[in-house]
């Protein structure tokens, strides 16, 4: 089918959709929701059979849901009605939730039912809840809905249900003298990604992001903070405490805690529990356990990206994982993302962005080098979350690269102001894929699932979604079981290491890509430094990229679409 998606941005469900459906052979085009009349426009230009809308923040015109068929990706089941509908289930305590895809009609979430789907709730972040059972239940209803629209079929009545508003400020708002802990995290969950919880800290009014409760029990007024782990502060509540680990100020961006407050660090070092795994629930970005000869390194840094300091730290545990007496190594990121590469945010903070995303840039290329060179231990790349950039490429710094069934990928620096990029990407890509291959991936800026990184070479194994940690351990054991083996692909490796190096060290690939990646930080052309702050700012968008919007691209002409005269007839005609 020819499909138009109207988003508002171009999120993970919106990718995840996108790249389902072109996987299935449909021609799909994108339009940011920008306005009535671009809307307008982008319909007449595309003339799709069909719209689907993954993700909205507006009603959809009405001169375009009456003359094609506009499908609504609600993140609810049927009945359920209205804005931040995840945010209530959480909240509720909902133990089942789902997603259901509705035909656009005159008002909110009213609209006939094409399909679909329910889902088990776990305790976990609205963001992480979003980007997995959602997004999957969203996959499987769109699919199913647009195979009853292409039948011929007639959807379902909607129930008439319940319209919930948009929780307020005052309902996210924290009072620290008289929330549970247990309900500040619940709230913190449903509010999480966006907007956040509100709640003073350190005097001033702030957006709380990235919650964790602490087991260890701590006497302090509710509020204060007690103390800070990496860039972590713990704060105290009426019945406990809980880490917080991102941070925004009234007019600021989001960021770790203990940069958004500097003046925090004279607060008390509270140790961890080195790299090991702990026992008690405690913030720990960084965590290592064993099983038998597999190792496995768990890093989970905010919506995978990676400050200096983080990288840093990933480092250190790494050297320290190289020398435990361990046949395989697993590494692995959080549920949502693996790894985005550098930390934009903290970049866009800093006195000097140009500096920080160079010493960002330098911190991460110390940690996919170390992977690289290391022939102690075959090293796994584990992805159950979503990976862009810089992250891609770190994985691809491992051995083996295993990734969960659906997860997407943004293997590309180019929509980031058209950075060269770095992670060894030069040396890396071209023995999976060719010269060809690589200018091909590079060149592509749309995302790609796990499944496609696979068949390019670029990846190594896809590994179903359900039960993919268990898949990761069983797999990572069969490869350690077979000592004979493991001693054998190490000294390859060494082998084939040794003889690149000779003809060409790693320095040199290193070198030529942090030549290239300074001029996009100290050159002449703005465009990183604009792009950065357009993304860390989430500045609205003024029209729609044109790797998305296909029907706006330089010769598209469809034949038989009308002219600009002709669209706006047709449209005072509707």
């Amino acid at each position: 089918m020819r499909i138009l998606l109207l988003v508002h941005a171009f999120n993970s469900l919106s990718q995840r959709i996108h790249a389902e459906l072109r996987r299935d052979g449909h021609e799909v085009s994108v339009e940011f929701d920008i306005s009535d009349a671009v809307t307008e426009e982008a319909v007449a230009l595309w003339q799709p059979e069909v719209i689907v809308a993954p993700f909205l923040k507006r009603k959809v015109p009405e001169t375009v849901w009456r003359q094609v068929p506009t499908l609504i990706v609600h993140p609810g089941p049927p009945g359920d009605r209205g804005p931040n509908a995840l945010d209530h289930a959480i909240l509720r305590g909902e133990p089942t939730w789902g997603v259901t895809v509705l035909q656009a009609v005159a008002e909110y979430d009213a609209g006939p039912i094409w399909a679909y789907r329910t889902f088990a709730m776990r305790p976990a972040r609205k963001a992480d809840l979003y980007r997995r059972e959602v997004t999957e239940a969203a996959v499987d209803a769109v699919r199913e809905a647009l195979a009853r629209l292409a039948r011929g079929e007639v959807p379902e009545p909607a129930p008439r249900g319940v319209f919930r508003p948009a929780l307020t400020a005052a309902q996210r708002t924290i009072d620290w003298a008289s929330t549970t802990t247990e309900a500040i995290l619940r709230l913190a969950n449903a509010s999480d990604g966006a907007p956040g919880v509100v709640a003073p800290l350190l005097g001033k009014r702030c957006r709380l992001f990235d919650l964790h409760p602490e087991a260890e029990a701590h006497r302090a007024e509710p509020g204060m903070v007690i103390g800070r782990r990496d860039e972590a502060l713990l704060v105290a509540t009426r019945d406990g405490a809980v880490w917080v680990g991102q941070v925004r100020q009234e007019g600021g961006v989001k960021l770790p805690a203990l940069v958004a407050f500097p003046e925090a660090a004279a607060y008390p070092e509270i140790p961890g529990n080195g790299y090991w795994e702990a026992s008690q629930p405690t913030w720990q970005e960084i965590a290592y356990r064993e099983t038998g000869a597999v190792g496995f390194l768990t890093f989970r840094f905010y919506n995978g990206a990676m400050s200096t300091p983080q990288c840093q730290r990933l480092l250190a545990a790494l050297r320290w994982a190289f020398a435990r007496p361990t046949r395989v190594l697993v590494l692995a990121g959080g549920t949502g993302f693996w790894s985005n590469g550098i930390h934009l945010h903290v970049i866009e903070a800093a006195e000097r962005p140009a500096d920080a995303s160079m010493a960002n840039i330098e911190a991460i290329d110390d940690v996919a080098e170390a992977l690289i060179r290391h022939s102690g231990q075959i090293t796994v790349a584990a992805l159950e979350g979503n990976a862009a950039a810089g992250g891609c490429f770190l994985a691809r710094a491992c051995d083996f690269v295993w990734v969960r069934q659906g997860v997407v990928l943004n293997p590309h620096y180019k929509n980031m102001g058209n950075l060269y990029g770095s992670e060894f990407w030069t040396y890396l890509l071209p023995k999976r894929l060719g010269d060809a291959g690589t200018a091909q991936l590079m060149a592509h800026r749309l995302p790609i699932l796990g499944e496609e990184a696979v068949a390019l070479g670029f990846y190594d194994a896809v590994l179903p979604s359900d039960g993919f940690a268990a898949s990761v351990r069983q797999e990572a054991q069969r490869l350690a079981d077979d000592a004979a083996a493991v001693t054998a692909f190490l000294a390859r490796k060494a082998a084939l290491r040794a003889a690149d190096e000779a003809v060409r060290p790693l320095a040199e690939y290193r070198r030529h890509e942090l030549e290239a990646m300074a001029n996009n930080f100290y050159g002449f052309d703005p465009a990183y430094h604009v792009a950065r702050y357009h993304f860390v700012h989430r500045t609205p968008h003024s029209w729609t990229p044109l790797h998305l919007a296909r029907h706006r691209q330089v010769g598209y002409r469809r034949e038989g679409a009308p002219n600009r005269a002709q669209r706006q007839s047709l449209f005072m005609e509707v």
